[in-house]
């Protein structure tokens, strides 16, 4: 994130649309007031506009953290969403995020049936920039510590966290849990990265790979939970493949690559590395409607 370059490709673009609306508004202005007050001018002809100085103008946060002047704009508004035992029952949440407002749940189908779940999670705040996350993110307590039985889901704009949710009643969830003492010092840059990975779109390798109109993303939102012994760091998707081997496999292939890049690129371990052990589970996959089985019959895929 130091640099634009290094944004991924959808917000990269939506970036450099942002800086050019901006320098065609500064020409713009520029040359209407250069028409006006410019005698030596031919009727007709117009004042040259200096691109470079122009250039200079616009200050982004990368550039200029405090006085920047324009935003990068993320492909999609995200919300954050938070619960502990300190918020139940409660009109606003504890310290981690009393100086933001709250907003009631979304009037959907899905909403009104997550109600009863939902009344003890509070929304914070929702934002479409790459400075409004960073600012987020620097004004929240860190899930290092947070409170045992706390969360953060960090969903898109529209989408509760709740398995009702049209977007995600027929999803699924990649997880990982960690036992909480060996990877205190490890999940808060953990949580960071993922939720990076998320709202830059990099989690789902068919956005980036495929050529023309670029499909649906299958991310739905992320979660990291505190538990008296353990983390778990959740990646929600808005479909699940079939438990049958060899049906919807292009799914399949798809939600699998969802998941190594979670373990590899963002968690940082290696493809063939075995995570699970005493309170430590491996990176895998399972449906919400399987994980409603409470491991019968569940299938799991794991990478």
């Amino acid at each position: 994130m130091a640099s634009v370059s290094g944004l991924p490709a959808p917000a990269l673009q939506a970036s450099k649309a942002a800086l050019s609306a901006a320098l065609a508004e500064n020409q713009s202005k520029e040359s209407e007031k250069a028409n006006g007050e410019d005698e030596n001018l031919e009727p007709g002809e117009i004042q040259e506009v200096d691109m470079q100085a122009q250039a200079e103008t616009i200050r982004t946060v990368f550039s200029d953290p405090t006085n920047f002047n324009v935003k990068h704009p993320l492909f999609s508004p995200w919300t954050l969403w938070f619960d502990s035992p300190a918020t139940k029952g409660r009109n606003l949440p504890q310290t981690p995020m009393t100086s933001f407002p709250q907003t009631p749940l979304p009037h959907t189908p899905g909403g009104i049936a997550a109600q009863g779940w939902m009344e003890d999670i509070k929304r914070v705040i929702t934002f479409d920039s790459v400075e409004e996350f960073w600012g987020l993110y620097n004004n929240i307590v860190p899930p290092s510590q947070l409170p045992q039985k706390a969360n953060y889901y960090l969903f898109k704009e529209g989408i509760i966290p709740a398995w009702e949710d049209e977007a995600n009643k027929n999803g699924g969830k990649w997880s990982i849990q960690l036992p909480r003492d060996k990877n205190r010092a490890y999940v808060d840059k953990m949580w960071l990265y993922t939720m990076l990975a998320a709202i830059g779109e990099t989690f789902d390798p068919l956005l980036a790979s495929e050529d023309g109109e670029a499909p649906r993303s299958l991310i739905t939102g992320v979660i990291v939970s505190t538990r008296p012994q353990f983390y778990r760091i959740s990646i929600w998707t808005r479909t699940a493949p079939a438990s049958t081997a060899g049906e919807d496999d292009k799914l399949r292939e798809r939600i699998e690559g969802i998941g190594r890049h979670f373990k590899i690129s963002v968690l940082g371990y290696s493809e063939s590395q075995k995570l699970a052990g005493a309170l430590a589970t491996e990176v895998e996959f399972l449906s919400h409607k399987d994980s409603e089985k409470k491991g019968k019959q569940a299938k799991k895929i794991i990478v």
